[in-house]
């Protein structure tokens, strides 16, 4: 099997943001979306915490303590970037003025359902932060995340098990193995790794991938 890194996953998301799309990032993996602007198009990068044109990780050295992104991870601010206090941040997320939200999780099922705010391993307590107001505000939902867990089991299922986040909300699927739209018939298979296979794949899937 050949797996993506984080960086070549993040690279893969970006190809599929328009020029000029207004893009939230949330925590974890999607954070890493923002230095792979393709060349020739600008996208607007969103973080709940309050700033409008987050630009790449800064070089070692080059840190700003100011400038966060809302995994805490130092940012740049991109040419004509804008910053703001929680409330306009959510306003915005709430109301349709973001166009695609780059979301973790911890579960997706084949209808789109997204699960990412808790589990029921009480050692990770709940934490829904802003993914509530995305993915009723946002059109569009991109989720980034590993194909399986840690222990091997699928997180493509047919229903999710952990606490729902939305309902049916999940456009595209971006994991280390594959790129997945989510579609009335259930998962398709949009793109693969380089090497691996779609038996590859569906092997570590609990919903069907169709063709």
């Amino acid at each position: 099997m050949t797996y993506w890194s984080d960086a070549e996953l993040a690279s893969r998301v970006a190809l599929d943001i328009p020029d000029g799309a207004y893009v939230n990032l949330g925590i974890g993996k999607p954070t890493h979306v923002s230095a792979h602007v393709p060349k020739g198009r600008e996208v607007i990068y969103h973080s709940e915490n309050g700033m409008l044109g987050v630009g790449p990780t800064p070089l070692e050295g080059q840190e700003d303590a100011e400038l966060i992104d809302a995994s805490k991870r130092f940012v740049t601010a991109a040419p004509g970037a804008a910053y703001f206090e929680h409330a306009d941040s959510f306003a915005m997320m709430r109301g349709g003025h973001i166009d695609i939200a780059v979301l973790g999780a911890y579960q997706v099922a084949e209808n789109g359902d997204l699960a990412n705010w808790a589990t029921l391993d009480e050692k990770f307590p709940p934490a829904v932060g802003g993914a509530m107001d995305l993915v009723v505000g946002v059109p569009k939902i991109f989720v980034m995340m590993r194909h399986v867990n840690l222990d091997g089991t699928p997180k493509l299922l047919k229903r999710c098990t952990y606490p729902l986040t939305g309902l049916g909300v999940v456009s595209r699927v971006y994991t280390d193995l594959a790129v997945l739209d989510v579609t009335a018939e259930g998962f398709r298979l949009r793109d693969l790794a380089p090497g691996n296979s779609i038996h590859d794949v569906q092997a570590l899937t609990e919903a069907h991938i169709l063709l």
